[in-house]
């Protein structure tokens, strides 16, 4: 497995890149998922786990990537014209890594705990009272667990075989890996967390904008409804003036008529 180093310049190369690397953490993810869920079954191998430790890194690689190639996405320069489609594009890149970065940091916790789950049985299939000396700072700091805050083990040979101790160990160091690229996907969940924020500023602004629009629609209604009231009024007036009128012209036409016929 292989990933792809940056590529600059064009905003759609780059968006497709950031979309196809999305997919293919998701994807991963899934196979991920599949593969924990062999753990512990007769299809369990060491063969098994260490196809499951090189699909993490690779996924753990290619959300690295993906999260560089956001940052780069977002400070590409736009004309006056191309800012608002931008924007809305960044906004679904970022959505949509957020979601996919969740599902596989929670496969990443699962993986973590199925090891430590499996070291845990080891241990004590084998009667082992101890753990296994670190000497460096960063691994202690990466593993909080007991095995670590103990003195070495005094094993004896009735207690733990060589391949058991082989076995411990290396699912130690797996661990260890693990727990590291979590801690690596925190600080890329940090990053989004920065591009969320920035982009919850121009949403609040645009809500404000719709806010004010709404005002301004409501203001328009009611001088439209004052209106319409006033032309009720205005017909109704002049409905009763010609009605005064036309009553009018009728007693004035029966005084002439009762006139003429008088004389």
């Amino acid at each position: 497995m292989s990933y792809t180093p940056g590529i600059g310049g064009d905003p759609a190369q780059l968006a497709q890149r950031i979309s196809s690397n999305i997919q293919k953490i998701t994807q991963c993810s899934g196979e991920i998922q599949r593969s924990l869920n062999q753990l512990g079954t007769p299809q369990d191998s060491p063969e098994l786990r260490q196809q499951l430790q090189q699909k993490q890194q690779y996924t753990n690689q290619l959300a690295k990537e993906t999260d560089k190639y956001i940052k780069e996405f977002g400070s590409l320069p736009t004309t006056p014209s191309e800012q608002r489609q931008r924007k809305i594009q960044k906004d679904r890149l970022v959505a949509e890594f957020t979601a996919s970065l969740t599902n596989f940091q929670k496969v990443q916790r699962q993986a973590a705990e199925k090891e430590k789950d499996f070291v845990a049985r080891v241990r004590a299939s084998s009667r082992v009272s101890g753990g296994f000396p670190e000497d460096s700072s960063k691994e202690r700091n990466l593993v909080s667990w007991e095995s670590q805050t103990q003195p070495q083990a005094q094993l004896q040979d009735e207690d733990i075989t060589e391949d058991d101790l082989h076995l411990i160990q290396e699912r130690e160091s797996s661990i260890r890996q693990l727990e590291a690229d979590i801690m690596d996907i925190n600080e890329i969940f940090k990053d989004l967390g920065m591009m969320i924020h920035e982009q919850g500023d121009v949403i609040d602004s645009i809500e404000a904008n719709v806010e004010n629009a709404e005002v301004h629609i409501q203001q328009a209604n009611q001088q439209l409804s004052r209106a319409a009231d006033y032309q009720r009024k205005s017909r109704k007036t002049l409905c009763i003036i010609l009605f005064i009128v036309v009553i009018g012209l009728v007693i004035l036409g029966l005084i002439l008529w009762g006139s003429l016929k008088k004389s």
